[in-house]
């Protein structure tokens, strides 16, 4: 059996598929609805020329098999008109063992920015290992060497990325996000809309200063 983690696998049968301007993922099969029974208006919501509007922002990888990167809900759309995943953002960011938790934003802006936690156990190993004192997290996020550090760790995801979705400024916050005060869900994900009121003020400092690259 063929099969690439981080995919849903490949099409099969009579699946056909493509996307969306905004990379919506449609499909159209005989194995899809066909309408809404009685409901002409919700069902041209979502058939678009025979497939159907799955509401699942994805992509082919190279060897054909479909990854889902974000909910179009959650889709961010900047200034100039591009469509970004923030979800594959804040993935490929989460990868790193020394951020815990990301919050991308961009909506309606001229670029992409983020706001970034850390891994406590992590980044106290590194400050330790780097001979850096440090009272708690806050102290730590404001250490020069773990900005840097945060800031290599936005370039090389920057390299994965188009012009348009590339990460141009970033905060570290002095404390995680947790389920307690309301920033993640019981699933753990970004309450997007909840942490872009309460920083507010933060993410509009980070567009206070227009900075080409990190």
């Amino acid at each position: 059996m063929e099969y690439e983690f981080g995919t849903v696998g490949k099409p099969f049968g009579d699946v056909d598929i493509k996307f969306g301007e905004d990379g919506e993922i449609l499909i159209k099969s005989q194995k899809v609805m066909k309408e809404y029974f009685n409901r002409p208006e919700e069902t041209a919501k979502v058939m678009i020329d025979g497939y159907f509007a799955t509401g699942d922002i994805g992509e082919l990888t190279k060897d054909g098999f479909l990854k889902i990167t974000d909910r179009k809900k959650d889709l961010i759309k900047t200034a100039g008109g591009k469509y970004v995943a923030p979800q594959k953002l804040e993935g490929l960011l989460k990868l790193n063992k020394y951020i815990s938790q990301v919050l991308i934003h961009g909506d309606q802006r001229k670029y992409i920015v983020a706001i970034v936690t850390l891994d406590q156990q992590s980044i106290e190993e590194f400050a330790k290992d780097q001979q850096i004192s440090f009272q708690d997290l806050n102290s730590l996020a404001q250490n020069n060497k773990v900005q840097q550090l945060v800031r290599d760790a936005v370039a090389e995801v920057n390299t994965q990325l188009a012009s348009f979705e590339s990460i141009k400024n970033f905060y570290i916050l002095g404390h995680d996000f947790t389920l307690e005060s309301g920033e993640l869900t019981p699933s753990l994900k970004v309450k997007r809309k909840f942490c872009d009121q309460k920083y507010r003020n933060i993410i509009d400092n980070l567009y206070g200063v227009d900075r080409g690259s990190i």
